[in-house]
């Protein structure tokens, strides 16, 4: 059965501790060890006494004698308790600094086959193995740490009082914290609540709406105290290429079954309309079929336009100007002067005109909220493009003053929309041209303010494709 380290342990039955000594009234080692060698000199002046009173001599000789027995034997009790308790306390400091975590001193005198070199000997191996131990502790306390740190994984760590005590690089990025912030304020605090009370292999929704995290749950102990360990891995990507194989699936399925019933629809439509234009017919049977074969038409190139959608080509990459597309891409914005803030041009690995495309199609949903009725006067819609180089990414930031996105969470999701004309297929074309480019795409709302804000994250080098499929 385990305890925590802070749970108190209670039991039926106290035992009291024997005591080792009397170590009040006990003499000290030294003060014994003295006062037996000074017992064991008591023979030898009872004998020297003995000798000077057989050959007779006088008590001045006698007291003369006796004295120089008692020097000389204080001379050879300090000389043999030097030798007992210099190498005792030798080892002590040696055992004191062990304790310290000093693993520097060194016992003299080491040697086998004798009690005090053996002890000297025990003391100094055991020494040159904590030293070891703590060198391997070292290393391998320096090797997790720097793996934590370069791990692209948030790694956090909480203690049973719910403070975060660990927290890699990858965390702070995700949940825009710092580590001289963050570390040792509660959870709550730091609004991180959902973490600790999630289940092991849980799917949370992290930092951008459309991002999906696995959470990882472990535990371990530090002094004692039991710790939570959370690892959260980004599992978007999959998701994302999941969701859009069944896309592909259902629309290669719709597509076939509709265009089977289209194709004789129009054929056989276009076939009474021949007919009953020679036999003069009524004219609204004749706009009738008319509707019927137009409907039928745009009908067909509407699922034509999805099934390009889902056989989006191997991007082809090669080094362009940034500011040459992004000025192509505000000249086909005719509906409202698109800003283009001015700033260093850089050069991109990229397939210009996919990467175009997806320009086009942010600025025009950009141009579409900042136009539409609930954004306000026309006169005031704006719409600015500013582009910057962070790390080893270029970011091109595409800004309205619309009303700002209602449902963040459904944005990629095909056929989805909320505009009465649109057909759900813009941002959807746009992440995949991103992720083909090793890119993301994201959007979020103004703080504080009105609109939203999309951006398109592109690597500033990018490897080249081999056998990439979409």
């Amino acid at each position: 059965m385990a305890f925590d380290a802070q749970t108190p342990i209670t039991l039926g039955t106290q035992r009291k501790r024997v005591p080792l000594g009397r170590s009040r009234r006990r003499l000290s080692f030294e003060k014994r060890v003295r006062l037996w060698l000074y017992l064991m000199g008591c023979p030898l002046l009872l004998l020297c006494a003995s000798i000077c009173h057989q050959l007779a001599t006088t008590l001045p000789v006698l007291l003369i004698w006796s004295l120089a027995a008692v020097f000389g034997w204080m001379l050879a009790v300090s000389f043999l308790l030097e030798q007992i308790v210099r190498p005792l306390q030798t080892l002590a400091n040696v055992v004191a600094a062990l304790r310290e975590d000093d693993y520097s001193f060194r016992a003299r005198g080491a040697r086998r086959n004798d009690a005090m070199g053996d002890l000297a000997l025990e003391i100094n191996t055991l020494a040159g193995m904590l030293q070891t131990q703590r060198a391997s502790a070292i290393e391998a306390t320096a090797l997790v740490e720097r793996v934590i740190e370069s791990m692209q994984s948030p790694v956090l760590a909480f203690d049973p009082d719910g403070c975060l005590r660990l927290l890699n690089p990858a965390g702070e990025k995700v949940f825009s914290l710092t580590m001289a912030f963050a570390l040792g304020r509660s959870a709550s605090e730091l609004k991180l609540n959902h973490l600790l009370t999630s289940a092991d292999g849980e799917l949370l929704s992290v930092g951008q709406p459309t991002e999906r995290w696995v959470v990882k749950r472990t535990y371990f102990r530090l002094q004692g105290v039991r710790h939570s360990l959370l690892m959260l891995s980004n599992v978007s990507a999959v998701l994302r290429e999941e969701e859009r194989m069944a896309w592909e699936r259902l629309i290669r399925v719709l597509g076939h079954e509709i265009n089977n019933s289209l194709t004789p629809i129009k054929s056989i439509a276009g076939s009474l309309r021949g007919r009953l234009a020679e036999s003069a017919s009524s004219g609204d049977f004749d706009r009738g079929l008319a509707v019927i074969e137009d409907r039928a038409e745009s009908l067909n190139r509407f699922l034509q336009a999805y099934q390009k959608l889902m056989g989006l080509p191997i991007p082809k990459l090669k080094p362009v100007s940034l500011v040459s597309v992004l000025e192509r891409v505000v000249d086909l914005e005719t509906r409202l002067h698109v800003s283009l803030v001015p700033s260093d041009d850089a050069m991109v690995r990229m397939d210009a005109d996919q990467i175009q495309q997806a320009l086009i199609n942010l600025v025009k949903n950009a141009t579409e909220a900042a136009l539409s009725a609930d954004a306000g006067p026309h006169d005031a819609a704006c719409v600015q493009i500013t582009w910057y180089k962070d790390s080893d990414e270029v970011v091109i930031s595409i800004r309205d003053n619309g009303s700002g996105l209602s449902n963040l969470s459904n944005l990629f999701v095909p056929f989805y929309t909320t505009k009465p004309g649109g057909a759900g297929v813009g941002l959807v074309l746009t992440q995949q041209i991103a992720e083909a480019h090793r890119g993301t795409v994201k959007l979020r709302n103004v703080e504080g303010g009105k609109g939203c804000i999309a951006e398109l994250h592109l690597p500033s080098g990018i490897p080249t494709f081999e056998g990439a499929s979409l």
